[in-house]
């Protein structure tokens, strides 16, 4: 007779348990917890065993680099300076001073800052590259599991390497519930995307590696500066920051991008090859029932739907987003579409921005 394999255990985030995740990290271990943006896959930033763990789990390349979680008591400049965490020489004046005031507005928070790493921080962390992410979590599990661990943890998003990222615990359980032993249950997360990415040059040029709710506009507004792409810069390898892949945050079924809106749809859309007997339908705003008929009309094929945001708040939108195209690829449909976000949205909006930038990566080349 097979032996089950084994099930992780949804843990409710109570002291007792937050210490036994905490246990788990101490001898190495990892552990899926929560965060305001997205579950985590958490091990020990410091030891390089944990930090194998996490990528072995996940099956991620080690090429791409993780990011150092820390706690918001220890989350200031100089406290990354004091712990070791950064090398502060080769930064200039300016450098300093933006650092500092990302740090002061934004943390605890949804953005991490790339920033010189000292020799303390493990090259598997980094992918062996001379730059550390780093960001302070506000979600109060995580916060409470760092405090009680006492370092920091690498935590990247606790699915598979690739594929949607997760925003429950029964996400996490789906994707990961019989290679792990304990998630720490901290309900649905809040903001739904990943944290911004943000890399501070030696000069203090701010560069966005990867867009999230905290926007180019609200960075630019603090700095006085102009936030540049990495293109601008000579920075664009996929490899200098998570989440830069072609193929990211994927559907485990066909996804493509559709060329308009629904409503501006007159003519059944392209699907290349596929020849789907269902289609999923991931629409921006409006009621799903009547984006679903609609759709299927034009189409002449039965279509599922779900939607980012009735009412088209981005905000709204952005924590709907994985939760939906993961209903949507659980769903008897064999092949997904997706609306896309206007081009006046992605100019105006700097969440809409970071929203099209993940459905681009889900639909991207597979392989």
């Amino acid at each position: 007779m097979t032996k089950p394999a084994k099930r992780a255990q949804i843990l409710e985030p109570t002291e007792a348990n937050i210490q036994v995740a905490a246990r788990i990290l101490k001898q190495g271990g990892v552990v899926a917890m929560p965060t305001e943006t997205v579950y985590g896959l958490a091990g020990n930033a410091f030891e390089a065993s944990a930090l194998s763990k996490i990528f072995l789990t996940k099956e991620r390349p080690t090429f791409d680099p993780l990011i150092v979680h820390i706690a918001p008591e220890k989350a200031t400049l100089a406290d990354l300076m004091r712990e070791q965490l950064i090398y502060p020489h080769d930064l200039s004046d300016s450098a300093i001073k933006r650092i500092d005031a990302l740090i002061r507005k934004f943390w605890p928070g949804p953005l991490t800052l790339v920033l010189p790493k000292s020799d303390l921080v493990p090259d598997l962390a980094t992918s062996g590259m001379e730059t550390v992410a780093i960001r302070a979590p506000k979600h109060p599990v995580a916060r409470a599991l760092i405090r009680e661990l006492g370092l920091g943890v690498c935590a990247p998003s606790a699915n598979r390497f690739g594929r949607i990222s997760p925003t429950s615990a029964a996400d996490v359980l789906e994707e990961l519930g019989d290679r792990i032993d304990v998630i720490l249950d901290g309900g649905p997360c809040e903001i739904g995307l990943e944290s911004t990415i943000l890399r501070i040059t030696e000069d203090g040029e701010p560069i966005l590696l990867r867009p999230g709710v905290v926007t180019r506009g609200e960075i630019e507004e603090l700095l006085k500066t102009k936030v540049l792409d990495p293109r601008e810069t000579g920075e664009g390898g996929p490899q200098i920051a998570p989440g830069r892949l072609a193929s990211h945050y994927a559907p485990t079924k066909p996804f493509v991008i559709l060329p308009n809106s629904i409503a501006q749809m007159m003519t059944p859309p392209a699907l290349g090859a596929a020849k789907p007997k269902k289609v999923g339908l991931l629409a921006l705003s409006g009621k799903s029932a009547e984006w679903a008929e609609t759709l299927s009309e034009i189409l002449e094929l039965p279509v599922v739907a779900e939607i980012l945001s009735e009412k088209g708040d981005w905000e709204e939108s952005a924590r709907n987003l994985f939760r939906a195209l993961r209903r949507l690829d659980a769903s008897d449909a064999d092949f997904l579409v997706a609306e896309p976000v206007p081009p006046a949205a992605i100019e105006s909006n700097g969440i809409a921005y970071a929203i099209a930038d993940r459905l681009k990566r889900a639909a991207g080349p597979r392989g």
